[in-house]
């Protein structure tokens, strides 16, 4: 991408930029036929001309180059809503974990660290980072899980565990569980 200050030799450089760019998409999508000369602007097609002309223009007439970024405000929470799967019996556990606090379903030790969701009005995109721990027949425990979850995607990063499945289902500020003293 390209990097510089607002100017107007800037703006420029990134509409020129973008030209190309979409020619290049345009000359993918119709296998080549209309955009043959870039620098020229000849050959291009109508609705390629027309969406350039929106892109540039949109570029040039505001003052941040036309590349917003869209930053979406992270809550942090201070309950993590998990749901867990006993395979054996088959019997699904929703829990709620308060942050840096542990909480065991069967034998596994289940630590969120931070729980973001986003606000109400932004695409709900809840995250934490977790840590979940096994205690082992010996009664050593060992880590198996240490990264983010995702409740829209709970199977990306799933814990695997041969008797339980653990995942995000919310977060949260508050619970009924009353808070750890």
């Amino acid at each position: 991408m390209l990097s510089c200050t607002f100017s107007h030799k800037c703006r420029k450089e990134q509409a020129n930029f973008l030209l190309v760019l979409l020619c290049t998409i345009y000359a993918t999508t119709t296998k080549g036929r209309m955009c043959m000369n870039v620098s020229s602007g000849r050959n291009f097609g109508t609705t390629f001309l027309l969406v350039a002309g929106l892109a540039v223009s949109g570029l040039t007439a505001t003052g941040l180059g036309g590349f917003s970024e869209a930053k979406a405000e992270r809550i942090a929470n201070k309950v993590a809503e998990f749901s867990g799967l006993d395979k054996i019996t088959g019997r699904i556990t929703t829990f709620d974990v308060y942050i840096n606090e542990t909480v065991q379903f069967g034998a596994l030790q289940v630590t969120p660290k931070v729980c973001y969701s986003r606000s109400e009005n932004e695409a709900p995109r809840t995250d934490s980072f977790v840590q979940v721990d096994e205690i082992t027949l010996d009664r050593k425990i060992r880590r198996i899980f240490s990264g983010w979850m995702f409740a829209d995607s709970p199977g990306l990063n799933a814990v695997d565990h041969p008797v339980y499945d653990i995942w995000l289902k919310n977060c949260k500020q508050t619970s009924d569980i009353p808070a750890p003293k």
